[in-house]
């Protein structure tokens, strides 16, 4: 065959693009095959062949760029212009309703507004920018600002097109469609060169079931649900390995304005640039025709080839939309009215206790394990003695499980008509189940005394090494047992006294494995204030109050060696502490105590002697709006961890502290309060706010910045 000259090689090189990319925008967006996909994959093999002769001629937006480049050391940080945000969830119609009148209260009255309905895809939400038509980011949401650049294996993604469509199919797509003139016309005289839409990332059910079956042949852990294995294929550095999990998408969301209106336009527009987008949407002139279109796609969620969890409800008016502006991480157009929460029914075998690092004993259900939306549950926390109390239940009942928003296995009922008679109520021991000692109760729960409790003593060790203290990855709770067995560490301080040769005498270490955690444990001997007295374990001292005590001691002394800690306190008394904002009698008595027990002197020598130093790390402040203001938080958050709650608020100026005192000015109660709540109705200066309250207050701070 006779060789083809470069002119000729660039013509062949771009007719094969140009027709590999209708292929495949007709079979992913039109949902039509126009060749077999032995077709396209004998043209793409062409084409990988010529640019391989003409290198010169490979561009990014080439099919064969789809899989390219060496494995990713991490993940380059991307920072969201626009906040990716999501969404409050409603239950019910009832939660629905209260939602519209919330927005209608914001808005001059009698105005009419409809919504525009799709599924809620369990998946990924990811970012896409395309510059000149060519794709040139793709983004995860992370925390909403900050997202990790995933591009090269978004490119793996055949349903996510590597550039737009020509400027005159995008027109003639416009035509067909249906879209104002004005729309048009804008297109043809402003083509942005920058475009950035919004979608969905996911595995289908059958490729998820075959990744799975492939995972246990090669002795890996299955991924427990769709969305967990999409997120991890998503996140792999190596984007060979994405390409190969057959991962598939939707996108929904215009950000850049091209003129539409309407979020159904939004829609339109998108498809008509090439995207994907989900056929399931409808257009709902009220709640009624919304909560009609939920409840289809609930009982019909199976016959979907992908998992979904609701569906979305969102104002259809762009500048409605926009008038009602945010609050918190989600907009106040949108929810996701989310499917009932996925139950089952199982038997609770027996109760047990759980101690806690500070001695606090938690019952546990031990459950005859069941599949809940997924994911095989065998325990679930019955929090304490007054929850068994109000559930009124017993060892051997049959009880309903249920994984509130898809998540958290929990007991929320007792099948009481089930019982036998041979059902046993549990009663809390008088002694600790470890160590033996007497139990004593303080306010709602059980707690063991003893310091030396050998299941403290764990505890205490996997506090240590937690994400919010010194955050050692690869040493986790099983290893750190194994080490405690075979009397390799005697506490926390030890592990950085281990050395080579001494970890692979243990079960599953080898010399690569010893020295990856080694090397990790080593990586870990420099860590900030806060995290260092966060990671100590002091009873009452929690994320936010380590933050505070941290500068407090700040003003008494350098602090570079975990021993200086104790220099400094040692001259400290209850009544220095009790000057920290919300830091009352209870707390400020605790820190005193732990630092006159000369055997927790010992053990900060023994960190310093070990090289653990202590560093700076200077807060992130974005407004200064709180300023003055304290916050405490009590029970489960919907929309954040307390971690999450508590960083807001000090970004945006204020201050979160973990216990109740007369300086704290909010306390903010999720589900399931503890005894926080009582203590605040005691201050009349404590305003109490629900979580819907404190994410307004944040708003408008936000709003300020």
């Amino acid at each position: 065959m006779k060789e083809l000259t470069p002119e000729e090689a660039k013509e062949r090189i771009e007719q094969l693009k140009k027709l590999i990319d209708e292929y495949r925008y007709s079979r992913h967006v039109l949902n039509k095959e126009l060749v077999p996909i032995e077709v396209e994959d004998a043209l793409k093999r062409e084409l990988f062949e010529l640019e391989q002769k003409f290198p010169q001629f490979i561009t990014p937006d080439s099919p064969t760029q789809r899989i390219g480049g060496a494995p990713l050391k991490e993940f380059r940080k991307v920072r969201h212009e626009i906040p990716m945000l999501s969404f409050n969830d409603a239950f019910s119609l009832e939660d629905l309703k209260n939602w519209e009148e919330r927005n209608k209260k914001l808005l001059p009255e009698n105005i009419k507004f409809e919504y525009f309905c799709e599924l809620k895809i369990d998946g990924l939400a990811i970012k896409l920018i395309y510059e000149n038509g060519i794709l040139t980011i793709g983004a995860t949401r992370g925390d909403g600002y900050l997202g990790e650049d995933v591009t090269q294996n978004i490119k793996t993604i055949e349903a996510i097109p590597l550039k737009l469509l020509p400027r005159e199919k995008i027109i003639e797509n416009m035509k067909k469609e249906g879209l104002s003139e004005e729309i048009i016309e804008r297109f043809k005289d402003n083509y942005p060169s920058k475009i950035e839409v919004r979608g969905e990332v996911f595995m289908h059910k059958k490729d998820f079931e075959n990744l799975n079956q492939e995972r246990i042949k090669n002795n890996e852990a299955p991924f427990a649900n769709p969305r967990n294995a999409a997120s991890g294929s998503l996140r792999q550095l190596d984007p060979k390995i994405t390409a190969q999990r057959k991962l598939d998408s939707f996108i929904y969301d215009l950000v850049t304005n091209l003129g539409q209106k309407t979020h159904e336009e939004e829609h339109i527009i998108l498809k008509c640039l090439g995207f994907k987008t989900n056929p399931y949407t409808k257009r709902c002139a009220n709640l009624k025709e919304v909560q009609e279109f939920r409840d289809y796609w609930e009982k019909h969620r199976d016959e979907l080839s992908f998992e979904i969890d609701g569906v979305v409800v969102q104002v259809n008016e762009n500048n409605i939309f926009e008038k009602l502006g945010v609050v918190g991480k989600a907009p106040r157009g949108a929810i996701a009215f989310k499917f009932s929460p996925k139950q089952a029914t199982t038997v609770i075998e027996d109760i047990i206790l759980q101690v806690g690092r500070t001695g606090i004993l938690t019952p546990v259900a031990i459950l005859k394990p069941v599949e809940v939306g997924g994911v095989i549950v065998s325990r679930a926390s019955l929090h304490n003695e007054d929850e068994i109390k109000r559930l009124d239940v017993k060892i051997g009942d049959t009880v309903i499980i249920a994984r509130a928003g898809d998540v958290i296995p929990q007991v929320i009922g007792v099948i009481k008509e089930l019982r036998t008679g041979k059902e046993k109520s549990f009663i809390f021991p008088k002694k600790c189940p470890v160590c033996g000692s007497d139990i004593i109760k303080e306010g709602a729960y059980y707690k063991c005394p003893n310091k030396k409790c050998y299941a403290l003593q764990k505890e205490k060790i996997y506090h240590f090494i937690s994400k919010p203290a010194f955050d050692i990855v690869g040493l986790g709770p099983k290893i750190v047992d194994k080490l405690l067995d075979n009397n390799l560490i005697q506490d926390s301080a030890d592990i950085f006294a281990l050395k080579p040769g001494m970890l692979r005498k243990l079960p599953g270490f080898d010399i690569v494995s010893e020295r990856n955690i080694l090397r990790s444990i080593e990586s870990r001997k420099k860590i900030p204030l806060a995290r260092f007295i966060y990671s100590l374990g002091i009873e009452h001292v929690g994320e936010e109050n380590a933050k505070l005590l941290g500068e407090f001691f700040k003003r008494y002394g350098v602090i570079k060696k975990p021993i200086d800690l104790w220099e400094i306190a040692n001259k400290l008394r209850p009544t220095h502490y009790s000057t920290i904002p919300g830091f009352g009698e209870v707390i400020s008595k605790s820190i005193y105590q732990w630092f006159q027990n000369e055997n927790n002197k010992i053990f900060l020598q023994k960190l310093t002697d070990f090289g653990v130093e202590i560093v700076e790390e200077k807060p992130k402040i974005i407004s200064d709006y709180l300023k003055g203001k304290t916050f405490c938080f009590t029970g489960e958050l919907e929309k954040f961890t307390r971690a999450e709650a508590q960083r807001i608020v000090e970004e945006l100026g204020g201050q979160a502290v973990d216990s109740i005192s007369s300086k704290v000015n909010f306390l903010v109660v999720g589900k399931n309060p503890g005894s926080k709540l009582e203590k605040a109705k005691k201050y009349p200066n404590i305003k109490i706010l629900n979580e819907e309250e404190f994410l307004e207050i944040i708003d408008k701070a936000k709003k300020s910045s």
